[in-house]
């Protein structure tokens, strides 16, 4: 398991009983987690706790006062990043804060490639609010490509982008389904050093357009591996929601782009250490292809 342990702005302070509490910044927040099934500790008040609903969906109860957003920073290995956090009404705040892991990854393979002349061009996909993105971008990216169906995330993304002054960065904020996103790029002969991939389970393109994972995602990985240049640095797909093994993101890699290209693959279990007592909360799984071993 890969557990990001160089946060300072956020902290699982603990889990347990169906819910976790965490320090984002200087507010405390409670929310449901379905794999902590184990009995949680004393916990502190928090500022808000999320509420589920009975007929789906639910709704923060505010405890103490709090900002509608406010600003959390990471010191990733490529340089600071700085994100927004804004509960939803989905549970949410609008980062993953077990993805610094794979920040770091992607920071370290884009600023040597870059500190070597190379002009690194990435490709996000799914890319929700960008944190991604942002790491790229700061990291030495000469150009980011974030496709979203959601206009909504994608504005989101813009404003990490700004908080992090990657803003005056290349960075092109698509909104459009996926697969028809991926389709035209492979038509116009465009190619990527890196791709970033974070499919939902379930979604809709800004055309209605209907994604299932189960249905889609070894075709899109297959063909997103032909969007690679001839010496690329990494391919990287996150699962939050399908509750897949990691092994299943690593036999895609495989069979997509090692038996293509060559390389490596490593899947991992991603994580959160409880400050509060000698837990750790799984939080999805990363498959990993690279080629270059200087991310170690």
């Amino acid at each position: 398991m890969l557990v990001a342990h160089n946060w300072i702005d956020y902290e699982l302070i603990d889990a347990g009983n169906g819910e976790k509490i965490e320090r984002w910044g200087n507010t405390i927040l409670q929310r449901p987690d379905p794999q902590a099934i184990w009995p949680r500790s004393e916990w502190p008040q928090p500022s808000a706790k999320y509420i589920r609903s009975s007929t789906g969906g639910g709704r923060w109860q505010n405890i103490t006062p709090f900002p509608k957003e406010w600003i959390i920073k990471y010191d990733s290995t490529a340089g600071q990043l700085r994100f927004g956090v804004e509960p939803t009404g989905f549970k949410h705040t609008g980062i993953f804060p077990e993805q610094a892991v794979n920040w770091d990854f992607m920071g370290n393979l884009i600023s040597v490639a870059a500190a070597e002349g190379r002009e690194i061009r990435i490709l996000n996909l799914f890319a929700y609010t960008g944190a991604a993105t942002v790491a790229c971008s700061v990291a030495g990216a000469k150009e980011v490509v974030h496709v979203d169906a959601s206009k909504g995330m994608n504005d989101k993304a813009k404003r990490n982008s700004e908080l992090s002054g990657s803003s005056k960065n290349h960075i092109r904020y698509i909104t459009e389904d996926v697969n028809k996103f991926v389709d035209r790029e492979l038509r116009r002969g465009r190619k990527y050093d890196g791709i970033i991939m974070d499919p939902p389970s379930y979604g809709r393109g800004p055309g209605g357009e209907l994604w299932k994972l189960d249905d889609e995602l070894y075709a899109i990985v297959n063909k997103c591996s032909d969007l690679l240049v001839n010496d690329p640095l990494f391919f990287i797909i996150n699962s939050y929601t399908s509750g897949y093994a990691p092994s299943v993101l690593a036999n895609m890699l495989e069979l997509a782009v090692c038996e293509k290209i060559g390389g490596r693959v490593e899947a991992h279990e991603l994580g959160l250490a409880a400050s509060s007592r000698n837990i750790v909360l799984p939080c999805g799984s990363t498959g990993r292809w690279f080629r270059r071993e200087d991310h170690l």
